[in-house]
């Protein structure tokens, strides 16, 4: 089980808020509700290669899934929090294992979010080709980063 929502911002520090009810992902297709509460809200059939992360690496998909909505930072500062966690060792490596299985937008964000880093050529590749090029993507507060268009966001509105 691994923390979503509000629960997985908060833990990255993007929020202070805590949820009144919890907020929870899972790879299983569904939990006991006397292991979790019966108040949980319970987000099932993530991949199963969320079982090689930790939470706070599957609470940042969690958060990239939901293009930084729950983020009560500004969007610059969320940017920066965001690239700040990317950048920690290993990390961004631990997610680029299981961008396959995570979707389009996930993977146009982590591309975006490579290419910002300085990311190996052949990385952003693997990822490019993994998404429709007619597709467009909505990046949420993430749109306005440099390299948003070159990854097929949406125009901001």
């Amino acid at each position: 089980m691994f923390p979503a929502g509000l629960a997985a911002a908060n833990l990255l520090r993007f929020t202070t808020q805590n949820a009144k009810r919890g907020e929870i992902a899972t790879s299983a297709v569904s939990l006991p509700r006397r292991l979790v509460g019966s108040d949980t809200v319970i987000h099932t059939r993530r991949p199963e290669a969320w079982a090689s992360l930790s939470a706070a690496d599957a609470a940042l998909l969690d958060f990239l899934r939901h293009a930084g909505k729950s983020s009560e930072l500004s969007p610059a500062d969320t940017m920066r929090r965001t690239i700040d966690l990317l950048a920690e060792r290993g990390r961004f490596d631990r997610l680029l294992r299981v961008a396959d299985t995570e979707p389009p937008r996930v993977r146009a964000l982590l591309g975006a979010w490579g290419q910002q880093l300085g990311k190996s050529p052949s990385v952003l590749r693997r990822l490019r080709e993994s998404l429709n090029p007619l597709s467009r993507f909505d990046f949420g507060i993430f749109s306005g980063m440099p390299q948003a268009r070159e990854w097929q966001a949406k125009e901001g509105k």
